[in-house]
């Protein structure tokens, strides 16, 4: 990473520390990023969905866009870039959580929260679960950083990517829907 975005991340994660730290939002966000470990709820709550006609859609993009944003997060980028977790390269900076992953660069959480969260969006027909899937990936995408296992610039990346998955997961699922109505 380039040195004046290492320095500005570090310094981003450093006044989170200070300034917005404090024992209830820290037993919350300990819980809410515990929630997105190997994208357990994001599946799960995408599994539920395949149950009921009305949210197939739903179930069936997000798992895929699941599938797709792990495969380019944990499987590829992780191991090529291999940053270093905050904790190990900002001095001051305190973890709350451990992480088997050192990998730090991009996050996987966060990618997973949008590629679930954002193929919700896109298929979901009630606005009011529309935006609790976003606003459930930006919390996740926050936690990360309050936490301090992620920089600014993994969450970014991580959300970056997760939407993409998801957009590529739903064009995937149309061209499979056409090609399954003309059958």
């Amino acid at each position: 990473m380039p040195d004046w975005l290492q320095a500005l991340d570090g310094a981003i994660l450093l006044w989170l520390q200070e300034t917005v730290r404090g024992p209830l939002l820290t037993v919350f966000f300990t819980w809410y990023t515990a929630l997105g470990n190997a994208g357990l709820i994001w599946i799960v709550l995408s599994l539920g969905l395949l149950c009921f006609r009305r949210t197939r859609r739903a179930g069936a993009a997000s798992l895929l866009a699941l599938m797709i944003g792990a495969l380019c997060t944990n499987v590829i980028l992780k191991q090529l870039v291999q940053r270093p977790r905050p904790w190990l390269m900002v001095e001051g900076l305190v973890h709350i959580v451990e992480t088997g992953d050192p990998n730090s660069f991009p996050s996987g959480h966060t990618t997973a929260a949008f590629a679930a969260g954002v193929a919700w969006f896109c298929t979901l027909s009630r606005r009011g679960w529309r935006l609790a899937a976003l606003a459930a990936a930006f919390l996740m995408g926050f936690s990360r950083l309050y936490v301090g296992v992620h920089y600014p610039s993994d969450v970014l990346t991580g959300a970056l990517i997760g939407t993409v998955s998801a957009l590529a997961a739903l064009a995937l699922l149309q061209v499979w829907e056409k090609k399954r109505k003309l059958e």
